[in-house]
């Protein structure tokens, strides 16, 4: 199987499967989600992910229908059932079933969905291009909710003018891309927005901030501006699916390429921990 779809007990490929009308997904965008990295029939850092997953329903008391260590165990079971060495693996839980209504049912039982197709990593020592949009999104940036369509617009934009992610920003303030977490290198300081309501979590940036802390590299997570990211010696771009990657120009101008010897030493400690976790020996099947 190339791809895998799972809604709610039932198991196919993401064309078999259908979705009851009533689902408040399809009326409200009303759920969470996660998603990671499968790579050898592991689940990459499933732990912190799924940590995370049971947070973001929490706070949006939504009800997920299993507890974590059954949802562990269903993950690794359907990757097992998916052709390929390298994966993506995405979860989501909605609210539930019911009558459109702004109000919800107490205690309404989640609706749990799991997509896992065959993917790849990009090469880390790949640079990509970037463009800066103002942050127009909400004040719970922290809870990795199915609204995502700013993120969808600005993706959309960057396909269009050439590059590969959007610096998002309030003010002068830089917050993260539109599906990334953004941190700059500069002196051989590494700088990260904090984990307030304007960022989520990243699970990879929380590794790339272990990875320095390892390499005795010094780390402030404190807000930068975008002249300090114009200004940078490197520009890091990272999520669950893409590990260290590395821009070369912002806005049509160039940026970073000053510190390579500190970003190869923080690149090289995240996949020395990424091929730890899963086995794997390569990034690029």
């Amino acid at each position: 199987m190339e791809a895998l779809a799972y809604y709610d007990g039932k198991i196919g490929t993401p064309e078999e499967l259908t979705v009851p009308f009533n689902d408040r997904v399809h009326f409200f965008g009303d759920g969470v989600y996660d998603a990671t990295v499968g790579a050898n029939g592991k689940v990459y850092l499933m732990q912190d992910h799924l940590d995370r997953f049971y947070t973001s329903a929490k706070a949006l008391d939504i009800n997920i229908p299993m507890p974590k260590e059954e949802l562990g165990k269903l993950l690794t079971d359907l990757l097992a059932k998916v052709d390929g060495t390298t994966h993506f693996v995405y979860w989501q839980v909605t609210r539930g079933v019911e009558t459109r209504n702004h109000v919800y049912a107490e205690n309404l039982p989640g609706k749990l969905w799991v997509s896992i197709r065959q993917n790849h990593l990009n090469d880390p020592d790949v640079p990509i291009k970037l463009n800066t949009e103002e942050d127009t999104r909400f004040y719970h940036c922290n809870i990795k909710t199915l609204n995502l369509l700013p993120s969808v617009v600005a993706a959309q934009h960057a396909k269009r003018i050439g590059v590969q992610e959007t610096v998002l920003h309030r003010g002068d303030i830089v917050t993260e891309c539109a599906h990334s977490n953004v941190s700059i290198l500069k002196d051989g300081v590494f700088y990260s927005h904090p984990n307030d309501e304007f960022i989520l979590r990243g699970i990879a940036k929380t590794h790339m901030i272990q990875a320095c802390y390892r390499l005795g590299i010094t780390v402030m997570e404190k807000c930068f501006t975008l002249d300090d990211l114009m200004n940078a010696d490197e520009i890091i771009v990272t999520s669950s699916s893409n590990f260290c990657l590395h821009a070369c120009e912002v806005d049509g101008k160039p940026a970073g390429g000053k510190d390579p010897a500190t970003l190869k030493a923080i690149q090289d400690e995240v996949l020395r921990e990424y091929y730890a976790y899963t086995g794997k020996t390569t990034v690029v099947d």
